[in-house]
């Protein structure tokens, strides 16, 4: 790793974006050194608040420019965002959810080449309640209904969030089973009793609000809540930062938080 870590965030001036680089700016031995925008934002080709780096129109300016790139850009950005961190030999930490499979295609390919870290929340205390709800569904055994709900502000764009998902997954291998098996998703209508054994969700649009999330265990006489609310965005990018800085010392391959965080 060069002696400053040479850092660059798409989509930098979204809430995201602003909130890592303000990140970045905190960390000794790492330098944010380029961000890009949609061409057609009006501030591109301007100087990003705060700092000295000119906002670029494209991303393939970024990965050229720096040694990792932070991306949670909406999802449609995901593969050629890819396709360049291959391209350049750029480390990408994705903070991106709602990929199709061709996304995840494009990730496993990229993954060959450089280093990939995907994660739907980069959040500490996400990660370790995703262990709490594995081990929570193992001991419980089939027999209390499992159900996961979660809240965001009104402008996000996929449900399930990728949280909501990564809990659901980890319950589901603590059954020793898959989400994809077990997964029940919102309903609406005349649906019938509840199927034993499945995972349920529900998704929750409105204000401003970050992130919350709670799974919750029910028995026919007791129920147990695990629940996460993030009270602001530092918290994740605090969390991606610290992911571009591992990443920068890994092989190629596809990583994720739990990785980071060796939990």
């Amino acid at each position: 790793m060069a002696d400053v870590l040479k850092l660059g965030v798409v989509g930098c001036l979204g809430r995201m974006g602003q909130a890592i680089v303000a990140s970045i700016k905190a960390v000794s031995g790492a330098e944010f050194v380029a961000g890009s925008e949609v061409s057609t934002h009006p501030n591109v080709g301007m100087r990003m608040p705060g700092t000295d780096v000119i906002v670029f129109g494209e991303a393939r300016q970024v990965f050229e420019a720096s040694d990792v790139v932070i991306d949670f850009t909406p999802p449609g950005n995901t593969s050629a965002h890819a396709v360049m961190a291959a391209q350049s030999g750029t480390a990408l930490v994705i903070g991106t959810t709602g990929f199709s499979a061709d996304d995840n295609k494009a990730i496993d390919l990229a993954a060959q080449d450089t280093v990939i870290i995907q994660a739907g929340n980069y959040s500490l205390g996400v990660n370790l309640m995703m262990a709490l709800v594995k081990e929570a569904a193992a001991k419980l055994g089939s027999d209390w209904d499992i159900e996961v709900l979660e809240m965001h502000h009104r402008d996000k764009v996929d449900a399930p969030s990728g949280t909501a998902i990564m809990l659901g997954e980890a319950a589901a291998e603590g059954r020793a089973s898959t989400l994809e098996a077990l997964r029940a998703d919102m309903r609406d209508g005349i649906t019938g009793a509840r199927e034993k054994g499945t995972i349920g969700f529900a998704a929750l649009r409105g204000g401003s609000v970050i992130g919350e999330h709670d799974v919750v265990f029910a028995s026919s006489s007791e129920r147990i809540t695990l629940s996460h609310k993030a009270e602001n965005r530092t918290l994740f990018a605090d969390g991606a930062v610290r992911a571009a800085v591992w990443a920068a010392t890994r092989q190629p391959g596809r990583y994720d938080m739990k990785d980071v965080l060796d939990i």
